[in-house]
Order: C-alpha cells, then structure tokens, then sequence
C-alpha cells in the first residue's frame, strides 16, 4: 500500500506499508526555505503521529543534490529577528520533532549535502549514503557560522578533526564521512533507496511498543546539554549572520567573487 500526500509543493510524504517517506523536492538545489524548513518539521510530526508507520526515511528527488543549504534570501539583508525565525525552526523545531519521533528515521543522502542539509541529515537516527555524495559545512566561507555543527561535530568525531571541517569550509566524500562515523554506511548510487527502505524494514518488524519505549530511553540518553547547545546556537548564527562582514560575505557568493574582508 502507498498513499502520497503533498506537505507542500516542496515536501512529499507517503506511506509505503509501515514506512513513511519524506521526501524533498525544490528545484534545483533544495535550498531551503522558511516555509520548506517548517513543512518538513511537519512531515515529521506526521510521521510522529501516523499509526501505521513504524519507521521514517528522509531523502531528496532531486539527482545528485540532497540539499545545498539555507537559502541566501533568508540572510541576504534581513534582520536578526527574521532569521532568528527560520534558525528556530531548522535547529529547535527539528530537533523536538525528531526528539518527540517514537519511531526510527533514516537519512538516504544521494548528491551533495551542504550546511542546512547536514543539519536534515544528522537529526536522523541512522545516515546512509550513495558512493557520489560529498558533505560539507561552507557557512565560514560565506561568514555565517555553521553554529549547530558546534554542539554535536565535536561529540561525533573528536574536537581536532571537527574544527578542521568547520573551519576550512572543504568538501569530503561519503568514504570520509563513513571514515569519520558520519556516515553509518555507504552504498551504490543505485542501491540507496533500497538500502535505505531495507533497514527501515528491519526496524519495522521490531516490537513497536518496545522501539518507541527504547528510542525515548536512548534519546533521553545521549540529550545531556544538547537542546540547550541548540537554542545558543540559534544566538550565535543570528549575533555573525547580520554583521557586516556576513553580509558582504553572502553578497560576494551570489555575485560569485571573492569577499572583501
């Protein structure tokens, strides 16, 4: 059984059996907006909510993007409090939603994951990826900050191989990601979506009353600080986002040139 419903013309949900499936389409790149950011907080809370689903896969339409990140129109000029907006719902209201989900989820990162689609990405419980994905976290070279990549990179993969990624901007592909244990495996391109609806499968056939206790007991777990770490991130971003150095930054990307710093 497979039921589609538009969230918004930008995210899909379906129901395939007892997976539900979030997926991403805005053309071309999936930059994300505020109203894309929030419909996706909703798929999830949908999912939360829909009985018949006993696990979540988040992945993108689009070939070789997952998704590249904010879109600039959201820092482009616009005020703290406008992008304090968006910052609430992409590291606050996804976090609560994935917290809340009582089910697991998995990222199927096909293409490029960049920024904000890391962001997507890591909030999911498991992360696989097709051989061609790359990762990376720009936002420096822009002169925003990656603010929430603070609170959990450092957890994930040790503070000195953290910075060095969020600090240099670079681009690494899913055999580093997978090296780095960002990446729980990594799949031919081709074979994503049926890795990726496999193990939803293998979660899907588990007690649901004993993953939904498990992943609360597991969640509460590994919190600690970190929704607070979140909510200071949110400051942090918005504090560099409408300094003048951020904004000459974002302009020097959209007019593809180098900044003046």
């Amino acid at each position: 059984m497979s039921e589609t419903n538009p969230v918004n013309e930008s995210v899909r949900y379906e129901l395939s059996g007892n997976i539900a499936r979030i997926t991403l389409e805005r053309p071309p790149v999936n930059a994300l907006s505020l109203e894309m950011i929030r419909a996706v907080v909703a798929a999830f809370r949908r999912a939360a909510s829909d009985r018949q689903a006993r696990a979540v896969v988040l992945s993108s339409a689009l070939a070789k993007r997952f998704s590249a990140g904010l879109d600039l129109d959201i820092l482009l000029g616009k005020s703290g409090e406008h992008i304090r907006e968006f910052l609430q719902e992409l590291y606050v209201g996804l976090y609560d939603a994935q917290y809340d989900l009582g089910k697991p989820s998995i990222a199927a990162v096909g293409g490029a994951a960049r920024g904000g689609g890391m962001t997507m990405a890591v909030s999911c419980d498991v992360v696989l990826a097709g051989e061609s994905a790359t990762f990376g976290y720009p936002e420096i070279d822009v002169g925003v900050l990656p603010a929430i990549h603070f609170a959990h990179l450092p957890r994930l993969i040790g503070r000195h191989r953290a910075f060095e990624l969020l600090f240099s901007g670079r681009a690494f592909d899913a055999r580093e990601a997978f090296e780095l244990g960002i990446v729980n495996k990594v799949v031919r391109d081709a074979e994503l979506d049926d890795a990726a609806m496999g193990l939803a499968g293998t979660f899907a056939a588990k007690s649901e009353t004993v993953v939904r206790m498990g992943r609360a007991a597991f969640m509460r777990q590994i919190d600690l600080d970190y929704r607070r770490s979140i909510a200071n991130a949110v400051e942090d971003f918005c504090n560099v986002a409408v300094t003048d150095a951020a904004q000459e930054g974002l302009r020097a990307f959209v007019e593809r040139r180098k900044p003046n710093w």
